[in-house]
């Protein structure tokens, strides 16, 4: 592989790549579940699929199961991609390219955020709402607000990094060619060496020291285990 070519590890291919493919599902399903249901704001003549809120539901639990080992990864291995202590004061530089780098990383933080909230917002929903004609609710209107952000943080995360990287950046999360160092056959080691770590004490050395964001890691890891116990205990 040429090293002049941008390259993505693996690991952030397959986990960027799961989740991405499972969210655009649960966008398109989002949206033919409200022009199905209300259509208060403007529809199109979409069939009448009374199903398609459990196929939506669907598609938005499997990006809620992925997404956990995907921030996992964002915020270490990937966190050179997020918001970093001086990303304000570089974006005083406007029009530079440390401006756009930084620009990029502030709309990957914020596509991050906006999928917590939108995964959040969802599970806080009752599945019976929509066919019983409850269009009311807080959490609705939650969601729905979700979703129009989602569609807009996503929007700005394609255009900040094909300002970016261009063509080459963005093609580059598509193909199955890896280096080496980033094989699936050392994976099984490498987990064995963490857990082993983990075991010894190494987790105590997590948060520290306590970062802003580390704090938004946690903060965003507490709101998606929260939004599976939140719902049993209604």
């Amino acid at each position: 592989m040429a090293l002049s070519r941008p390259y993505q590890p693996l690991l952030l291919r397959i986990l960027h790549g799961s989740v991405g493919l499972f969210l655009m599902a649960a966008i398109l399903t989002a949206y033919w579940t409200y022009d199905t249901y209300d259509g208060r704001w403007g529809k199109i003549p979409l069939p009448t699929f009374p199903d398609i809120e459990g196929i939506h539901g669907t598609f938005g639990l499997w990006t809620l199961l992925i997404f956990p080992a995907f921030i996992i990864y964002a915020f270490h291995r990937g966190q050179k991609r997020l918001i970093q202590p001086n990303t304000l004061r570089k974006l005083t530089q406007v029009g530079k390219p440390i401006w756009w780098y930084n620009l990029n990383r502030v709309t990957n933080t914020l596509a991050l955020l906006a999928l917590t909230f939108a995964v959040f917002s969802g599970k806080m929903m009752d599945e019976n709402w929509l066919p019983d004609g409850e269009l009311n609710h807080a959490w609705y209107y939650a969601h729905l607000i979700s979703w129009v952000v989602m569609v807009g943080a996503i929007a700005l995360h394609l255009l900040m990094n094909a300002k970016v990287g261009g063509a080459p950046l963005l093609l580059s999360m598509l193909t199955w060619e890896f280096r080496e160092k980033d094989s699936p056959t050392l994976w099984s080691g490498q987990l064995s060496r963490w857990w082993s770590s983990v075991q010894q004490g190494a987790w105590r050395k997590w948060f520290q020291p306590m970062t802003t964001m580390i704090a938004l890691e946690i903060a965003i890891l507490v709101s998606l285990v929260a939004a599976w116990i939140i719902p049993l205990l209604k």
